[in-house]
């Protein structure tokens, strides 16, 4: 068995290598898929290899515009809502799916898009966290997402009003790294360390009759 040091150690090298490792492991496999391609490979057999590197990303980037252009139809909703319902149907690459999918939008999106993480009481003194959408109902509701975990893809629109919510100082990247991990990802500046000292145990009668 190993000291519940050691597997702390190992989880927190894990958080941090996977996905570097995942990221540049799709990286290299849509680049190689691209360049290997038969009629680019023939095209640019006697080329430098900064210029086969060079198509190869323009190439690459005329396909993120398309499909980027294809998602604002009716045709891309209907592939992407297929695509998450088969991914989510995968027990652990669906974590997997929606964190990578999640840190895109976030990246590419930016802080200034993403509206504020806040504490919503559902029933019962039971809290949930929810996302200000930034949107009012004419009757001064505001419009809360209320994501469900660890997929956080579906969820539930809420309209509540104002003074039924409690705004937090949260970051959004926390309250969705506790929500994409099922509440196992708190921050851990917030944790609480815990010291367990190890007691002598008690002399046993027949010590203390030797002692005597």
């Amino acid at each position: 068995m190993l000291p519940p040091s050691w597997k702390r150690d190992i989880a927190s090298g894990l958080i941090v290598l996977v996905p570097l490792l995942v990221t540049a492991y799709v990286v290299a496999f849509i680049y190689q898929s691209i360049a290997n391609l038969p009629l680019l490979e023939q095209a640019l057999a006697n080329q430098p290899v900064v210029v086969r590197v060079i198509v190869t990303l323009v190439l690459f980037a005329l396909l993120v515009l398309s499909v980027g252009y294809l998602m604002r139809t009716t045709v891309g909703d209907l592939l992407e809502q297929s695509l998450d319902n088969v991914m989510n149907r995968l027990p652990g690459l669906r974590v997997v799916y929606n964190a990578s999918k999640m840190a895109v939008e976030t990246a590419v999106s930016g802080p200034e898009d993403l509206q504020t993480p806040v504490k919503l009481e559902t029933w019962n003194g039971m809290r949930m966290t929810a996302f200000k959408t930034g949107k009012t109902t004419d009757d001064g509701k505001d419009v809360l997402f209320l994501p469900t975990a660890p997929n956080i893809t579906t969820g539930f629109v809420v309209e509540v009003e104002p003074d039924r919510y409690e705004e937090v100082d949260e970051k959004v990247e926390d309250a969705l790294t506790r929500i994409l991990s099922a509440g196992f990802g708190e921050n851990r500046e917030q944790s609480i360390q815990i010291d367990v000292t190890e007691e002598s145990p008690a002399p046993r009668a027949d010590d203390e009759a030797a002692d005597d």
